[in-house]
């Protein structure tokens, strides 16, 4: 029989901090938020307590429990460790209770768009919102019999795992890509190949600088226009949705528009951002470039878009340009037209570099087609979740 029940009711909250810099918990594996994706949970990048140099209170974990991040609920993320760790106080490890509330289905609650509702509306601080335990014990869960808990997150595996892979197909295109660089042209830094060595401006037609237009925090409309944020290129892929809407009377002058093709560079930002790149994969004529970000258009007989973006982004070469980057903050560092003008790198023969831009565009035209069908996946599974706890689904077996 399927009840209603507080969480409080069927999970405990691990209480009792340890001392990261003491045994056992030296060499356990530490869990923080950044190290959570949002919405799937899967974690990455984690480190030890004695790798990180921890020093502040952390929570014991086990393989049974749920962790769940307190911080900013909005950004979904909780994680079904399989192992023993320490993680973040920030953090709640969350113990179902035995015979009460199976663990996935603990976390697909915690995943489900009513609870995130929830957990937004009451969460405490203005800067940093956090949900409180008194808070999250507090909310009401539809609980059916453990049996039917286990069938439900079954189903709910199956349609995730195929998420998943629609996600990591998108992930494997650019690694692809950059595998087929340093195949065709090997290390830039290195030069193994030796290719002729210049500096990137012999290679450049012109720099096209945009115009950062005071605009508001929201989607643009129909009849507005957007203006780019530098987080539209920063992620190497662009990003159309983010930007500031403009009205269409503030426009007062010629506008850098993107267009296909187009390869895009922001000059300024932390020194792990600035120099970032990214390519245009469609018209977007309502947008336009702010002075943070340029637009690089190579000779067409000297370089192509696809080759200065791949160039650009290898790490090590990339670094060479940041090295270059000025400010007296590492929270701001600009690179000057100049600089990348005058940074030095190899140039394969132009032939070769179309034969790989036609291969970057074909993979650019694959992974949009895996962007559209995660899209619909995403949609199903969301239906699916929502029909999973509105008891729909149940009622239907």
């Amino acid at each position: 029989m399927t009840v209603h029940v507080l969480l409080g009711e069927v999970i405990d909250v691990a209480s009792g901090q340890v001392d990261p810099r003491t045994e056992p918990y030296l060499d356990l594996p530490h869990v923080g938020g950044d190290n959570i994706e949002s919405g799937s949970g899967s974690l990455c990048e984690l480190r030890t307590a004695r790798e990180l140099n921890l020093i502040s209170g952390k929570y014991e974990f086990g393989p049974d429990d749920v962790l769940y991040s307190k911080i900013r609920p909005a950004l979904n993320k909780v994680a079904l460790p399989d192992f023993a760790g320490i993680c973040s106080a920030d953090m709640y490890p969350l113990r179902p209770r035995p015979g009460r509330i199976e663990r996935r289905y603990l976390a697909y609650v915690l995943r489900q768009n009513d609870f995130l509702s929830y957990a937004e509306k009451h969460s405490s601080r203005t800067n940093i919102p956090k949900i409180n335990r008194d808070a999250l014990l507090a909310y009401q869960v539809r609980l059916p019999p453990l049996t039917e808990q286990c069938r439900i997150a079954d189903l709910l595996d199956k349609a995730d795992a195929i998420r998943r892979k629609r996600k990591e197909a998108i992930a494997l295109t650019e690694e692809l890509v950059r595998s087929a660089f340093l195949e065709m042209f090997g290390d830039p830094v290195t030069n193994p190949k030796g290719w002729p060595v210049k500096a990137l401006g012999d290679a450049l037609d012109h720099l096209d600088a945009g115009w950062s237009a005071n605009g508001d925090a929201r989607p643009r409309a129909e009849d507005e226009y957007g203006v780019l944020k530098i987080s539209a290129v920063t992620s190497g892929i662009f990003r159309p949705d983010e930007h500031k809407a403009v009205s269409a009377s503030a426009i007062d002058r010629e506008l850098v528009t993107p267009r296909r093709g187009d390869l895009l560079f922001s000059r300024a930002n932390t020194r792990e951002l600035v120099a970032a790149t990214c390519l245009v994969e469609r018209d977007e004529p309502r947008l336009f470039l702010p002075d943070k970000l340029w637009r690089v258009v190579p000779r067409a007989d000297a370089a192509t878009a696809p080759y200065l973006r791949f160039l650009l982004a290898h790490d090590r070469f990339r670094s060479e340009l940041t090295k270059t980057a000025t400010g007296t903050s590492g929270s701001m560092l600009n690179v000057s037209m100049e600089k990348l003008r005058g940074l030095r790198g190899p140039f394969p023969p132009i032939d070769q570099q179309k034969r790989f831009a036609a291969l970057v565009w074909k993979s650019l035209d694959a992974k949009a087609k895996h962007e559209a069908a995660h899209e619909t996946t995403e949609t199903l599974f969301n239906a699916l979740v929502a029909r999973t706890f509105s008891g729909a689904l149940e009622a239907a077996c």
